[in-house]
């Protein structure tokens, strides 16, 4: 399966609007948004997000389909990565394959990533691309109406 990874098109909001809104991709993720479904809260972040400077966001493709996206955001220093993959594709290697062309395309280090402590497919895919686990932490998941473990890696230059 060829990844790579293309600027964001608005086409692609919709999309991603599908993945952040499945039951399972939710639950695994945990730390969503307040109500996922709300499309005018979802369009208003992406807004932000497409028109910050100190955003790095891209689309996530597998075979020219539109499967994710990934992103590297916040202050230096502290900035950290995110990325969301359709559950289809789980299993696949695509969120490392992503992961890895997103840390190729920014060079900056220290980058962080939070996860919850029991996604251990994302704590895999970020350790197969060199973070390390620095810490735990509590916090509230909204998809999961609960405060939850969570994980702080970071890879350093």
């Amino acid at each position: 399966m060829d990844v790579s990874l293309r600027p964001v098109h608005s086409s692609d909001l919709p999309v991603f609007f599908r993945h952040m809104n499945d039951p399972e991709s939710k639950q695994m993720a945990a730390f969503t948004t307040e109500d996922p479904t709300d499309r005018a809260h979802f369009d208003a972040h992406w807004k932000r997000i497409l028109a910050s400077p100190d955003v790095v966001t891209r689309t996530v493709l597998a075979d020219s389909d539109v499967v994710g996206h990934a992103a590297v955001y916040g202050n230096p220093g502290e900035r950290e990565v995110t990325y969301f993959i359709d559950r289809y594709y789980w299993g696949r290697g695509i969120a490392t394959a992503a992961l890895r062309e997103l840390l190729a395309e920014v060079p900056e280090r220290p980058l962080l990533a939070r996860t919850a402590a029991d996604n251990t497919g994302s704590v895999r895919v970020l350790e197969k691309c060199g973070f390390k686990v620095v810490g735990e932490d509590r916090g509230f998941a909204n998809a999961r109406g609960a405060e939850i473990d969570e994980l702080v890696l970071r890879l350093d230059g």
